[in-house]
C-alpha cells in the first residue's frame, strides 16, 4: 500500500511530544513490512536546522486561503537509515519561526491559517508529484481539515476518489479550536459550520472536524479508546466520538529499539539484557548517584522523567515526595520541565534533602536513558495518559513502573497481585484511584518488595524485559486498519 502520514511533527526534523515519535517511527516499520509510506510536515526553522540533509524539489503551489494565496514549495528528505521519503512544505511567513506553535507561553494567532495552509499544500502534492495514495494518515487538529477536503472538495476527482483517509488521535486535550470566522480561510462552505460537523460551542473544531470526516478513527491505547468516549476524559467530543465508536481503534505506541535498549544503548556506563540485568542496573545505579550528586547506595532509587505539568500526577508526586523523604532513605532522581509552582517545590525538596532528592529542571537525552538504567523503580502517576513511553523504556531497562490506572499505562502494567506473582505475568505496580495516600500506599508496596523481596523483583524486572513493545507489533495493528479502509474504499 502507498500511505502519505501526514504530521505537524517528525523525529528528527520537529519535536515537542510523542507525536515526533510515532511518525518517525511507524514509517519506518511500514516500510520494513513492504509497504511505501511517505511522510509530510512543515517546513519549520527547527527542521531546517536538525543536521538532516534536505534538498529542492522544484515543485511550487499557490493556495488560497480566505482572500489571499499564498505562495509555498515543496523540498525533500528522509528519515534516517531509511528510504522513507518525507516532503517539507516551506512557507516561511508560516513555518520559520522560533517555535512549533506558540511563543511565549501564548499560541500564534494564526495557527489556523498555517495549518489550513499545511493541509491543502499536502493534499496538491498528491497531485504535482502524481503520487499513487491508499490511504492519508492524519495526525491529531493539525490534520483535521484532510478528511474534509477528501470528502467535500476531492472525492470527485479520480486521482483522489478512492483514497481513504485515517485520523489518530494523539490527545484530545489539544483540539485546534477557533474562533467562527476563521471558518472562512478553510475554504468550505458555512453550511459545514454546524454542530454535526465542524462547530464546537461556536467555534471552529478542526479536531472534531478530522473526527467526523475521516473515514476511520485510531487513538494510541486500547483503554484510552474506551476514556474518550466518556465525559471524564472526552473533553467535550465524547458524544462525536461514542457516535464513530464503530470506526475507533485502539493501537498502543511502540518502542523505537534502535534507540531504547539497554543492550546497545551507548548513553549507558554498562550495557546490560536480561541475562545479567542484576550486575548491570547495579552499574548503572552507582554511576548515576554519582552523577547526581547522591550518595552511593543499595537504597531504593525512583525515577521520573517527563512534563512538570498536574496532568502527569505532579500534585500528588509532591505530596508522596514530602511524605516520604522526610520518613524513609529513598532516593529520587527526577529529570524534566515544566509549571512553576512544581520547579519551586522540587528547588525546596532538593535544598533539604540533598542526600535524597536531585533534580535536573532541564531536559537531557542521555540523561533520561541513564535515569531508566539507574533506577529500580520508575514513577507515573499520570492523572490520564493516552499511551505513555517512558513506562514502555521502563520496563525494557528493568526499572519497575509505578502507574495511575488510566488510558496507555493501565493496557501496558501489569499490577502484582497473587494470581499474576503466580502466573508470572505481573510487570510493576498500579493504583486505581487518583489521590495522594492511594499513591502513597502503593508505592511503599513497591519499596518493599525491591527491599525484602529480591524474587518477586526479579520477576517483575525479567517478564517486563521480554515484553515485545517494538514498533513491528504496533505497525502490524496499523496494517489491518489500513487493509480494511482500502478494501473498504475500493
Amino acid at each position: 500500500m502507498n500511505i502519505l502520514i501526514a504530521s505537524s511533527e517528525v523525529v528528527p526534523f520537529a519535536k515537542t511530544g510523542g507525536l515526533a515519535d510515532v511518525c518517525g517511527a511507524l514509517p519506518i516499520e511500514l516500510a520494513r513490512l513492504g509497504h511505501r509510506p511517505i511522510v509530510f510536515l512543515p517546513a519549520y526553522r527547527q527542521v531546517e536546522r536538525a543536521g538532516v540533509p534536505i534538498e529542492p524539489t522544484g515543485i511550487e503551489f499557490s493556495i488560497p486561503i480566505g482572500s489571499r494565496i499564498h505562495v509555498g514549495s515543496l523540498a525533500k528528505s528522509r528519515l534516517p537509515n531509511s528510504d522513507v521519503e518525507v516532503y517539507l512544505v516551506r512557507q516561511a511567513p508560516f513555518f520559520d519561526r522560533a517555535e512549533l506553535y506558540r511563543e511565549h507561553g501564548e499560541d500564534y494567532p494564526d495557527n489556523c491559517e498555517r495549518f489550513v495552509f499545511f493541509c491543502r499544500a499536502i493534499l496538491e502534492s498528491i497531485r504535482l508529484l502524481d503520487l499513487p495514495i491508499d490511504v492519508v494518515h492524519c495526525n491529531d487538529w493539525q490534520t483535521g481539515l484532510i478528511p474534509a477536503y477528501l470528502q467535500l472538495e476531492y472525492r470527485h476527482v479520480p486521482r483522489y476518489a478512492k483514497i481513504a483517509s485515517l485520523l489518530t488521535l494523539h490527545n484530545l486535550a489539544y483540539q485546534g479550536s477557533f474562533w467562527h470566522w476563521d471558518m472562512l480561510l478553510t475554504g468550505l462552505d458555512w453550511k459545514h459550520f454546524n454542530w454535526r460537523e465542524m462547530e464546537f460551542f461556536g467555534r471552529l473544531n478542526l479536531l472534531k472536524t478530522g473526527i467526523v470526516f475521516a473515514d476511520a478513527l485510531t487513538t494510541v491505547s486500547p483503554r484510552y479508546a474506551q476514556e474518550i468516549q466518556m465525559p471524564e476524559h472526552g473533553c467535550g467530543l465524547e458524544g462525536v466520538l461514542r457516535h464513530r465508536s464503530n470506526d475507533l481503534t485502539g493501537i498502543i505506541n511502540g518502542v523505537d529499539t534502535s534507540i531504547w535498549n539497554p543492550a546497545i544503548d551507548p548513553h549507558l556506563p554498562t550495557r546490560y539484557d536480561v541475562s545479567n540485568w542484576q550486575q548491570g542496573k547495579r552499574d548503572c545505579k552507582r554511576a548515576l548517584q554519582e552523577e547526581l550528586g547522591l550518595p552511593v547506595s543499595d537504597r531504593p532509587l525512583i525515577g521520573l522523567i517527563g512534563r512538570l505539568a498536574e496532568q502527569k500526577g505532579w500534585g500528588l508526586i509532591i505530596d508522596v515526595m514530602r511524605t516520604l523523604v522526610a520518613r524513609s532513605d529513598v532516593q529520587w532522581a527526577i529529570l524534566g520541565t515544566g509549571e512553576p509552582e512544581f520547579h519551586q517545590a522540587l528547588g525546596e525538596l532538593s535544598a533539604a534533602h540533598p542526600t535524597k532528592v536531585a533534580a535536573r529542571l532541564q531536559f537531557s537525552d542521555p540523561l533520561a536513558h541513564r535515569i531508566e538504567a539507574g533506577s529500580d523503580l520508575f514513577l507515573m502517576p499520570s492523572r490520564y495518559e493516552p499511551c505513555g513511553l517512558n513506562q514502555l523504556y521502563s520496563l525494557a531497562y528493568g526499572s519497575i513502573p509505578v502507574v495511575h490506572e488510566t488510558g496507555g499505562l493501565a493496557d501496558t502494567i501489569v499490577d502484582l497481585t497473587a494470581a499474576t506473582a503466580a502466573d508470572r505475568t505481573a510487570t510493576g505496580f498500579r493504583f486505581r484511584d487518583y489521590r495522594s495516600d492511594a499513591l502513597l500506599e502503593t508505592l511503599r508496596r513497591a519499596i518493599d518488595i525491591v527491599i525484602d523481596r529480591p524474587d518477586v523483583r526479579g520477576q517483575l524486572v525479567e517478564t517486563g524485559m521480554t515484553r515485545d513493545w517494538s514498533w513491528s507489533r504496533s505497525a502490524r495493528d496499523y496494517q489491518t486498519v489500513y487493509e480494511r479502509l482500502v478494501a473498504r474504499r475500493r
